[in-house]
């Protein structure tokens, strides 16, 4: 009821004094498609914000110590192939 309030108010603004079935017509469409928009727009960012606060936990505790950094090759290693 509330998304049919919020149409008809937009749909009013819209099309201003004279709008007629135009105002009605654009403010259905917003109705609808905020109806189908708004779920799935929540559902997004819900998932980005549980992702980033996973990310976020996982950084904050690595899964190995900090000891066990890479290791420069010695100077006597070659890595270019002949």
């Amino acid at each position: 009821m509330l998304g049919k309030l919020a149409g008809a108010w937009l749909g009013s603004r819209v099309a201003g004094r004279r709008g007629g079935a135009k105002g009605a017509i654009l403010g259905y469409g917003a109705a609808a498609i905020a109806r189908r928009s708004v779920p799935a727009l929540a559902a997004v960012a819900l998932g980005g914000w549980a992702f980033k606060k996973w990310r976020e936990r996982r950084r904050s505790h690595p899964s190995y110590p900090s000891e066990a950094a890479p290791s420069s090759p010695s100077p006597g290693w070659d890595t270019s192939s002949k």
